[in-house]
């Protein structure tokens, strides 16, 4: 619950260590720290009606501020909430289904699963279970496929809003190469779609996302609709996979003879801009990679499902010599976790395989600030600036003895922080504030 002072609009100070990314991670200065990388060893976090006031060094700003409310955290760490860029609510159930690659996976775990979502009160009782658990892992912000169903979508937003999250959704679009009970038709689609974003965009802290599943699944007809609505309403999200696995990609080329590449099906209808988020991009070419850069449509690594599923190793140092945003997703239930830092642990494991070693300050960047900056909410998470929304976690390094003993002997912070994304999971997460409230916890006005 929120407590007294926060309800009356009186500041509250956070005081803890800190640390976060001013801007992605540069050259290191004589304390070791990146440029773009702030870091208190003894910090505090002044928050007041939901919103960063500032954040700073404690011995200074409780000086000045004098007489408010500590929440004293010290032995901890306090970071920006995390963003998962590429989710999918209705596999809650499917999560480590044993053993095929993409095309097959779907056809015999997702959607099966995905049909029950017809039934509103299973779309409820599953969205619960989902924001809680994106809650217990700190993921603050993420960007969700639906089902076809509209009402999946409904349910989940409706919940999201009760929770203050930060969330964007989107209908699934699928009017071929799918269960007749999850197609739709490029009318319905398009239409169903519109309704979501006139109820939801722009709705407290919600968004909607125009969601093709993938080209296999939409007609020509389809992602043409989509197009028009990516145009008509610039505000909104795309979302959508690309370039994930050798057969998906195999299969677009036999459907869409006439593109040049995967990526270019939807660049051809006008789904290539900012605010468009692209899950996987494992096997681009630099073509692609250097039209994504210029659309600033942004690319979603999603490490955890590339390795279960054996889709391919993400290159970083492709992406950066294009310039190609990339962020991180979960893509549960293809990933195997809902937890960001096991998701940054497996990131650091696929760039070791191809020759890119990525720092701790770098993974804590993918994790959050590159996720708001995808969305174009740079201004509002991810980092802790005046009038930021205030969502963040409360690290305990005590959460297993192993993550205890390894950050008792680490001997700077970025050493200690990289032992956490190595060895940490949910259990790492001692608070999760949303808009400076602790939602960690099941709350019973559900």
């Amino acid at each position: 619950m929120t407590s007294s002072s926060e309800s009356a609009g009186k500041p509250r100070a956070f005081r803890s260590s800190i640390v976060h990314c001013l801007h992605a991670p540069g050259a290191r200065g004589a304390d070791g720290i990146p440029a773009g990388v702030e870091y208190f060893a003894d910090g505090v976090l002044v928050v007041q009606n939901g919103h960063v006031l500032e954040v700073g060094p404690a011995d200074a700003l409780l000086a000045r501020l004098g007489d408010l409310e500590v929440l004293d955290h010290r032995g901890r760490l306090i970071v920006p909430g995390f963003v998962d860029a590429h989710i999918h609510s209705p596999q809650v159930d499917v999560i480590a289904s044993h053993g095929t690659q993409l095309l097959d996976w779907l056809e015999r775990y997702t959607f099966p699963a995905e049909q029950s979502f017809a039934d509103l009160e299973h779309a409820r009782e599953t969205s619960r279970f989902f924001l809680d658990e994106l809650l217990r892992n700190g993921t603050t912000t993420a960007a969700v496929f639906g089902t076809v169903h509209r009402q999946s979508v409904d349910a989940l937003l409706e919940l999201a809003q009760a929770r203050r999250m930060r969330l964007i959704a989107g209908k699934a679009l699928m009017d071929r190469n799918a269960p007749a009970a999850l197609t739709d038709t490029a009318e319905s689609g398009e239409s169903e779609t519109r309704a979501l974003i006139e109820r939801w965009q722009g709705c407290d802290r919600l968004s909607v996302a125009i969601t093709p599943r993938f080209a296999i699944t939409s007609t020509p007809a389809q992602l043409e609709s989509a197009g028009r609505l990516a145009r008509e309403f610039p505000e909104v999200y795309i979302q959508t996979h690309v370039a994930e696995n050798h057969a998906e990609i195999a299969a677009v080329r036999e459907l869409f003879p006439d593109s040049r590449s995967y990526l270019d099906v939807y660049d051809r209808v006008g789904l290539l801009r900012e605010r468009a988020l692209y899950g996987h991009c494992v096997h681009l070419d630099a073509v692609d990679r250097r039209r994504m850069a210029d659309t600033g449509a942004a690319a979603v690594h999603c490490p955890t499902s590339n390795l279960f599923l054996g889709s391919g190793l993400f290159d970083f140092d492709a992406a950066d010599a294009s310039d190609m945003p990339v962020c991180v997703g979960s893509d549960v239930g293809g990933g195997t976790s809902y937890s960001m830092l096991r998701t940054l642990a497996e990131a650091y494991k696929i760039a070791q395989l191809n020759g890119r070693s990525l720092g701790a300050f770098d993974l804590l960047y993918l994790g959050t600030l590159a996720g708001a900056e995808a969305l174009q909410v740079a201004d509002r998470i991810g980092r802790f600036i005046p009038g930021a929304e205030a969502d963040f976690n409360i690290v305990d390094w005590s959460c297993t003895p192993v993550l205890l003993r390894r950050s008792a002997v680490a001997q700077t912070i970025e050493e200690k922080l990289f032992a956490l994304v190595m060895l940490g999971d949910d259990r790492a997460i001692s608070a999760c504030h949303v808009l400076g409230e602790n939602l960690l916890f099941p709350r019973t006005d559900r």
